[in-house]
């Protein structure tokens, strides 16, 4: 099993290139419309949607906890279609929810400034003003989604196994260097363990998503996926029906048949603190 990551600056025929790669190699491609459809069946539509590749804004960031919950709901996608095998994943932070398998490989595309703009000028057949606000807001909104979801600067080239400059490159150039490259020996199979590592990542954000979305914020209870249908819950709640409250959460999630519940009801003491 191998992965393939594209990501791409506005303007320099990404998208394009990384359909070709998919074709090419016979890999599964997922874009926007193809994770979308995934989380239409996974019920977490809506969430993503809201989260469209870019960082929430500042006053929501603050006082929500609502960016998180799809960011976690946006991670379990892509983690529970990776499980299906070879793919070609086009942005939404693949080649850092990825990077640390073997057989993960990275690309960036990038361009200059100028020739981004031309390019899109002909695509969307409209003006330079507006097509240089376009391409402005598409890299902020990108550093701005990097940075909230991972911490990380979206143009990092460590991020990266190789960057192509669509400048001197065409789309079919492009892609020959970038297939030529996911067949390098050094890019070794996912085997078994990483498909059930990818199951056990998927859970853990449906299950984060969960808490957040029932305001269980900033708690000292954790859990831990034992295997994919066990999941442990430990750490400290303030009753015992919060205690009952957070396992009904963890048993209503699908393939979840085993729940280990440690939690220890820690109660106030009367006239003070804990």
């Amino acid at each position: 099993m191998y992965f393939i990551t594209i990501s791409e600056m506005l303007g320099t025929s990404g998208e394009k290139i990384a359909k070709e790669v998919a074709q090419a190699l016979n890999y599964s491609y997922y874009g926007e419309k193809e994770l979308l459809k995934t989380a239409d069946e996974m019920g977490f539509l809506s969430d993503i949607k809201k989260l469209d590749e870019k960082g929430p804004a500042l006053f929501e960031n603050l006082f929500s906890q609502r960016p998180k919950i799809y960011l976690d709901r946006l991670q379990s996608v892509i983690y529970e279609v990776a499980k299906k095998g070879n793919a070609v994943f086009f942005g939404r932070g693949s080649q850092l929810l990825l990077r640390s398998f073997d057989c993960a490989f990275h690309v960036l595309i990038t361009g200059s400034i100028e020739k981004r703009i031309q390019r899109v000028m002909e695509e969307k057949k409209v003006g330079r003003e507006v097509v240089e606000k376009m391409i402005l807001r598409s890299d902020h909104d990108k550093r701005g989604f990097l940075r909230f979801a991972f911490d990380e600067d979206w143009l990092n080239p460590h991020l990266y196994d190789l960057i192509l400059n669509s400048d001197k490159l065409s789309i079919d150039s492009a892609t020959r260097m970038i297939v030529d490259a996911a067949k390098s020996d050094e890019i070794k199979a996912c085997g078994v363990e990483s498909v059930t590592l990818l199951g056990t990542l998927s859970l853990q954000r449906k299950i984060e998503a969960l808490f957040l979305e029932a305001g269980f914020s900033n708690y000292h209870f954790f859990f831990t996926v034992e295997d994919l249908n066990s999941i442990r819950l430990y750490g400290l709640v303030n009753s015992k029906d919060e205690k009952e409250s957070i396992e009904k959460i963890v048993k209503g999630v699908k393939g979840v048949n085993e729940v280990i519940n440690e939690l220890t009801v820690y109660e106030r003491v009367k006239g003070g603190g804990y």
